[in-house]
């Protein structure tokens, strides 16, 4: 990932609608959530809803897929990675061991 790839993915998440969809999404895991759930959840209107999932799905940090007549909504993991790698590419001054318990706290088990 570059700068301009991660300011993307920040500003989406900067704001609060969107923090929130991302952070349920997450939370949703591998059976995510139709865009009707994510509104319903976030008491949020359906035009507000779509305009928010097209940005973030545009940031890469999440994704959808078709299911017969209707979308569900996921997290792209390969985005979330690929961000916090971003974040993390120069840590520790080159010392990787140091970076290895907030590493190992980030790993799902």
């Amino acid at each position: 990932m570059d700068s301009t790839h991660a300011l993307k993915a920040f500003a989406a998440l900067g704001q609060p609608t969107r923090l929130d969809v991302f952070r349920l999404l997450i939370k949703a895991g591998a059976s995510g959530m139709s865009a009707g759930e994510i509104g319903e959840t976030l008491d949020v209107r359906q035009n507000t809803m779509s305009t928010n999932l097209s940005i973030l799905a545009q940031s890469g940090l999440i994704r959808s897929e078709r299911q017969g007549r209707s979308i569900r909504y996921f997290a792209d993991m390969a985005g979330v990675r690929a961000l916090l790698a971003f974040l993390m590419e120069d840590c520790c001054g080159g010392c990787p061991d140091q970076c290895q318990p907030l590493i190992d706290e980030l790993i799902c088990c």
